[in-house]
């Protein structure tokens, strides 16, 4: 079952092996504060983009990427007419702003499961998406909730987590399915519809827990 921004399978192996570097910042940001993580992140997030406007305003630039990534871009991200900046931008700018809103667990478990869970949406719907469930295929909508799970638990027991933990990353995996299945009718990129609504719906569940629970958990990692 194909969209307007479908690319081939090939094409889209590689893209996520390149998104799966990404894996990259969640992990680092364990290891430091929110001042140097921002630090890093947001001139590379201007860069990125400054090169994403120059793609689509200056024509040498744009033969330059073309010859480079054309292949990887999809549809939408190749249009003239508009400016649409493509997935790597979205991911930078994603990163900051989960690092700047969430608190830390919140913000490294909301972007470990963008990264893991929408590369195995991606491929299980591509190769084995055969019924559509929202803008997606159910296939790979079950494919994101079961590695969006699994990821919340694999960081629960890591850090030794509270069970409210484990409430707040199921309700952000169902809800970052479900982001991640309407994103076409939500008009937002899926690299910041799913973290921001997984971190909204954690941060919410996270107060709750320290609140009317008395199990808190969104010191961990501070």
């Amino acid at each position: 079952m194909k969209d307007s921004r479908d690319i081939p399978l090939r094409s889209e192996v590689v893209r996520k092996a390149i998104h799966l570097l990404s894996l990259s910042i969640p992990v680092g940001y364990i290891f430091v504060s929110q001042r140097t993580a921002l630090t890093i992140l947001l001139p590379l997030m201007v860069l990125f983009v400054l090169v994403d406007i120059l793609m689509h305003r200056v024509h040498l630039v744009r033969q330059l990427y073309l010859q480079l990534f054309g292949f990887l871009l999809r549809p939408h991200e190749l249009e003239t007419r508009r400016l649409l900046l493509n997935g790597a931008s979205y991911v930078f700018i994603s990163a900051c702003l989960c690092i700047w809103l969430f608190p830390k667990i919140i913000a490294v478990t909301a972007f470990a499961i963008l990264i893991l869970a929408d590369i195995a949406s991606a491929l299980v719907g591509k190769a084995w998406g055969h019924h559509r469930f929202l803008d997606k295929t159910a296939e790979g909508s079950a494919a994101f909730l079961v590695v969006a799970c699994l990821t919340v638990l694999a960081l629960g027991l890591w850090l030794g987590a509270p069970w409210s933990y484990f409430v707040a990353g199921l309700a952000g995996a169902v809800t970052g399915t479900l982001a991640e299945a309407a994103s076409i009718r939500l008009r937002m990129d899926d690299n910041l519809s799913i973290p921001l609504s997984i971190g909204a719906i954690m941060w919410l569940v996270g107060w709750v827990a320290e609140r009317w629970w008395q199990c808190p958990f969104l010191q961990l990692l501070s």
